[in-house]
């Protein structure tokens, strides 16, 4: 089964993912991250000037995703592990080939809680810089999230508030997949109900 987690930038896909796999009724989970899959060489994905005119990666631009290099290895899990999770902010487009089972989740936040998120982790836990961060997210990101993660929230399978306790979540994303069953194939040809593998 392919339990992906989609939404934006700070909003708690990789903590769900993981109290997902502590709590799952399903066996062993293998969990792949989003931000792993990024293009590193500068022919492949998208790339933009910064304010001193370095060239660097658009991540908030789904070309920027080595898409093809994340769907080999959710299949490559996918046939190791009962249960697969892929978080980030575009993993709702994961397309793997194996048939499988599949719930797909946007997890929502509010955009300030979102940036207060992400200055908290990057810049008071990592140190990076405070102006750095709100002029790329005032000049970029806000319009990219709207542009290119917002749309993916309307296909997701169930929609969750990031702002309540993540073990709760949890519980409330394995109920939700319990009460979705019986699970159908991906080799459907379309999809008959929330569970169908698509495109």
């Amino acid at each position: 089964m392919l339990v992906t987690l989609t939404g934006g930038a700070g909003a708690g896909k990789t903590t769900l993912a993981t109290a997902l796999a502590a709590t799952t009724p399903r066996g062993p989970v293998r969990v792949l991250h989003g931000d792993d899959y990024y293009f590193r060489a500068p022919e492949q994905g998208v790339w933009a000037p910064d304010e001193t005119g370095v060239p660097r990666l658009d991540v908030g631009d789904p070309r920027s995703l080595d898409l093809a290099r994340l769907a080999h290895d959710t299949d490559a899990a996918l046939a190791g592990s009962p249960v697969v999770i892929v978080d980030g902010l575009f993993a709702r487009h994961v397309n793997p080939l194996a048939a499988c089972a599949r719930f797909d989740v946007f997890v929502d936040l509010p955009a300030d809680l979102r940036l207060v998120r992400k200055i908290q982790r990057k810049c008071l836990r990592d140190g990076f810089p405070l102006d750095v961060l709100l002029l790329n997210y005032l000049n970029h990101r806000r319009a990219a999230h709207e542009r290119h993660v917002e749309p993916l929230r309307g296909d997701c399978d169930l929609v969750v508030d990031g702002n309540r306790p993540v073990d709760d979540l949890a519980q409330h994303v394995w109920s939700a997949i319990a009460a979705n069953e019986p699970i159908h194939n991906s080799q459907s040809s379309g999809k008959t109900n929330s569970w169908v593998c698509r495109p």
